[in-house]
């Protein structure tokens, strides 16, 4: 099977022009990292099931840092947007971090990976009806780059594996770098021993 080629969260060659049209961009990555994890089996499984465990994560953490601010501040009801979004989250995390301890060969696997795809689909679907539509109407285009330049310096500095405990902006701020330092080493230490 060829492997995909989708940009990771973070990639300072994505354009930076506008925050709705790159969050937009890897909610299609992530789709197809589904679709490849899917389709494959042993370590092409593993592999792109590790891509899809970072971007996820990466990807949740910037839109809690800058997203997320964004609107409570500029959407009129923005404060229950950002609520609904955060349990939906919270939900993905919990799910993500018990597949990340499993097997992919585990037979349990594939119907939780099926499980979260759903919850994270009908997630994206909610952002981008109650958040990313806003935002686009909210501001203008000096400001959408600005957010987006956040989105990636916020997806540099996030953690590479879901942590279910920690949902706040502040929260994130705060644990993000020693989190992303401690699921770096982790990832090295997995990569070095051929457990990717």
């Amino acid at each position: 099977m060829s492997e995909l080629h989708t940009p990771q969260a973070g990639d300072d060659r994505a354009p930076d022009i506008d925050v709705v049209a790159l969050l937009m961009r890897q909610h299609g990555d992530i789709r197809n990292l589904f679709d490849e994890v899917e389709q494959s089996e042993g370590e092409e499984r593993r592999e792109a099931f590790r891509r899809l465990v970072r971007l996820l994560a990466v990807h949740e953490t910037a839109e809690e840092e800058v997203v997320h601010p964004f609107v409570r501040r500029a959407v009129s009801g923005g404060e229950q947007v950002v609520e609904d979004r955060l349990a939906e989250e919270k939900a993905a995390k919990e799910t993500l971090a018990a597949l990340d301890g499993m097997d992919t060969d585990d037979p349990a696997f594939m119907p939780r990976l099926r499980e979260l795809r759903t919850d994270v689909q009908q997630h994206a679907r909610a952002e981008e009806r109650y958040e990313f539509s806003h935002i686009r109407r909210s501001t203008d285009v000096t400001n959408l780059a600005t957010m987006a330049k956040a989105v990636k310096a916020a997806e540099a500095m996030a953690p590479t594996r879901p942590h279910p405990g920690v949902q706040s902006g502040a929260a994130n701020v705060a644990l993000g770098p020693v989190a992303a330092l401690m699921d770096r080493t982790k990832d090295a230490v997995r990569k070095a021993m051929g457990k990717h």
